[in-house]
């Protein structure tokens, strides 16, 4: 009997006063069977079989079998390392959310493969190439379940995943295209969009998310002169139909149509939902939130406020019908994306429940608005911020401000905020400081050189955040990290005038990527890849296709290096004096015909000192606790740890990252994706650190939980190492 009390005492709901007067044979004959057909139905149960959790992006799990007693166990259960990358090769990096269904795990990997493993195992079960052995790649976050009717008698069941611009549809069983599907298991996502499908290239980077028989879809655009509008799709679950758009770029005689150019729906692009989405089954509502339109530095062709760019948006899930919508940034500027889901939870006002919606930001601000209505929670005020001293910019003369909650990342900083690493660092982001236009948030752009807090890449991130419906409270990872906008009027043919091909590749390297990549080519490991030896690694061909396609955090370039492919390949392989010094024409590629172009040359890039230390002091990343109901902060720490940097007996640095956070009936909360490559648990309540991991490589990735096998396992994507760049999925439980 001693050997079934743990079980016993451990059920939920179980009455104990029935048996008091059963026999002792009894009580354990009845006590197994019980707990065989409880385990069983924890087994079943699908606690992590949609992204970030739940249709309403939670990222909340009901278990408990890991709590805040026990944490301090966990141990490696299993690991499964992922192959299908070329040994040698730069490591890559995960950003999936892996789900769970009946005892399967599906995953994408760092290069858009899908796998289904088994979830108490670990051991592959199969995989699929979405590019049927071509170089293929890209960000992919993970993949949609669907299944036809209830659980119990659902007979037609398959996953949903996106590779390139390709949506397919794959047995569950076999991970095979099902044929029936679109044209041979695939639906192109390059069709219903503006242009012609066989000229462009939408390639989503978060699974879709389902609504009875429709698997609704946002897309990643480039962000550069040229994208696509961000529309959003929904197609047939069973056929791959396209059955309803919602143009984010409104068309003639639709609502939001007024705020833009009359011609702008013909050229203007983003305002895409790239970070997920939410779905209310019950009101038949999904929410959404887009980033903003293109180009993201300079809207002098998207005169006007927008809509609906930088947008919470309520549509009907059946329809794609309008429902309610607010703007959280107007005529963006900025690149302050909305880059997750909206969290669908009920919070309590006067004393009332209310189902609400919350969305973080980029810029630092949690808006929390009536699911239904669409009404702010908070209060919102229009505040005047900064013009633009652009030629022809016209920047939005106010932007929203919510009352509550406070910000959570910093949006302002002094002189006393700089660093000190050395005198002589110093006195130059001293200098630099002094040089730019800063008036604080909102700052525009400008060509004297513009500061930004907080920056595109924070405050949250794709992770979005996690919330706890048992008390209301949001956790949330922020970025503090402060950029440098740089603009500068381009003329690319008067410069290409009198250029070598390499000269002209030169010149749109350093115009477009050196921000990134450095102007020695070195990069920023692990974010930012060194393109030095970029010939040992990619053959031309694939380097080109990169760079039309985008990937990671890159954008696609397709319309910038379109008739100047020899160009930039030229200067990416080749020695100058080895490349051709014939003379080529670039095209203008002008927004629309008399349009002047401005460029920041800067995009992502970073406040540093010469060394390469931070401008900002730390912390350079938190992780905060918040109360929807009332708008106050619970408790925020330093996430992550930059011990060279760190101060000696001080505070951890806290450090950039894009993963999310996710929370749990046993009081915990799980994080990864800090640099100094740990997997935490914190106390919920608290902020507490109870327990941490170091992992193989960078796990930039949300993390799971689920059950299987009489067993919860804490699961996530871990990025790939020197030995093994295609990474790895790891699963943590209990001894």
């Amino acid at each position: 009997m001693k050997p079934l009390l743990p079980f016993i005492t451990g059920m939920k709901k179980f009455n104990f006063r029935i048996f008091n007067s059963l026999s002792g044979l009894l009580i354990a004959s009845f006590s197994f069977v019980f707990f065989v057909a409880y385990q069983s139905a924890k087994d079943d149960d699908r606690t992590w079989s949609v992204y970030k959790a739940d249709p309403y992006s939670t990222s909340y799990s009901p278990l408990d079998q890991i709590n805040t007693g026990n944490v301090t166990q966990l141990k490696p259960v299993w690991t499964f390392a992922l192959k299908d990358m070329k040994d040698g090769g730069r490591p890559g990096s995960s950003e999936c959310n892996p789900i769970i269904v009946d005892g399967v795990m599906y995953a994408t990997s760092a290069k858009h493969w899908v796998y289904a493993v088994n979830a108490t195992t670990g051991e592959k079960i199969w995989e699929f190439d979405p590019f049927f052995g071509a170089e293929g790649g890209g960000v992919s976050r993970g993949v949609t379940y669907w299944e036809e009717g209830e659980k119990a008698n659902a007979k037609n069941k398959r996953i949903l995943v996106t590779g390139g611009d390709n949506l397919f549809a794959l047995d569950i069983k076999t991970g095979k295209p099902i044929p029936t599907f679109g044209k041979d298991g695939k639906v192109s996502m390059n069709v219903g969009l503006r242009d012609d499908p066989a000229a462009i290239s939408v390639i989503p980077t978060s699974p879709g998310i389902v609504y009875k028989d429709l698997l609704i879809m946002g897309a990643e655009v480039s962000e550069l002169y040229g994208a696509q509008p961000g529309y959003i799709r929904a197609y047939n679950c069973k056929t791959g139909k396209l059955v309803w758009t919602f143009h984010t770029i409104p068309l003639p005689g639709e609502a939001g149509y007024e705020t833009w150019p009359k011609e702008a729906y013909k050229y203007a692009g983003g305002a895409n939902d790239w970070g997920g989405m939410s779905v209310d089954l019950k009101r038949g509502m999904v929410f959404l939130a887009t980033g903003s339109p293109t180009y993201d530095y300079y809207g002098t062709d998207r005169k006007g406020q927008n809509l609906y760019g930088n947008s919470v948006v309520a549509l009907d899930a059946a329809t794609g019908k309008h429902i309610w919508h607010f703007q959280t940034v107007h005529h963006d500027l900025w690149d302050y994306d909305l880059p997750c889901p909206p969290n669908l939870v009920t919070v309590e006002k006067d004393h009332k429940k209310v189902d609400a919606v919350a969305q973080v930001s980029k810029h630092g601000f949690i808006f929390v608005f009536n699911r239904e209505t669409g009404e702010p929670l908070f209060p919102i005020e229009e505040r005047a911020v900064p013009k633009s001293t652009i030629p022809g910019e016209e920047s939005w003369p106010t932007q929203p401000f919510p009352s509550k909650p406070k910000p959570f990342a910093r949006q302002i900083m002094t002189e006393t905020d700089l660093t000190h690493y050395t005198d002589a660092g110093h006195d130059t982001i001293v200098k630099k400081f002094r040089s730019m236009r800063y008036e604080g948030l909102f700052t525009p752009p400008d060509l004297k050189g513009t500061l930004m807090l907080p920056g595109s890449r924070g405050g949250a991130e794709w992770g979005g955040a996690a919330i706890d419906p048992t008390s209301s409270v949001l956790f949330v990872k922020s970025n503090d990290s402060p950029e440098i906008e740089s603009m500068k009027k381009v003329d690319p043919e008067e410069e290409s005038k009198n250029m070598s091909v390499f000269q002209q590749g030169k010149s749109l390297y350093m115009t477009y990527c050196v921000a990134c990549h450095g102007k020695d080519k070195n990069g920023d490991e692990p974010t930012y890849p060194s393109l030095v030896g970029l010939r040992n690694r990619m053959t031309r061909e694939a380097a080109l296709d990169k760079i039309k396609k985008g990937g990671g955090k890159m954008p696609a370039f397709a319309s910038v290096v379109k008739g100047k492919e020899k160009a930039i390949i030229a200067f990416l392989y080749e020695r100058e004096q080895q490349s051709s010094d014939a003379v080529t024409k670039f095209e203008t590629g002008k927004t629309k015909k008399g349009a002047d172009k401005y460029l920041n040359l800067t995009a992502y890039g970073h406040f540093r000192d010469p060394d390469g230390n931070p401008a900002l002091r730390p912390p350079w990343g938190s992780l905060s606790a918040v109360n929807l109901s009332t708008g106050e902060y619970e408790w925020q720490i330093p996430l992550g740890n930059d011990e060279k940097r760190q101060l000696k007996d001080g505070p951890e640095t806290g450090q950039e990252g894009s993963a999310g956070p996710i929370v749990t009936a046993g009081g915990l909360v799980f994080i990864s994706g800090t640099n100094d490559k740990q997997l935490r648990a914190f106390d919920k309540k608290t902020g507490k650190l109870l327990w941490k991991t170091a992992l193989p490589g960078v796990a930039n990735a949300t993390a799971c939980t689920y059950m299987s096998g009489g067993k919860q396992f804490v699961a996530l994507s871990v990025g790939g190492t020197k030995e093994n760049p295609s990474g790895f999925i790891m699963a943590f439980g209990l001894p």
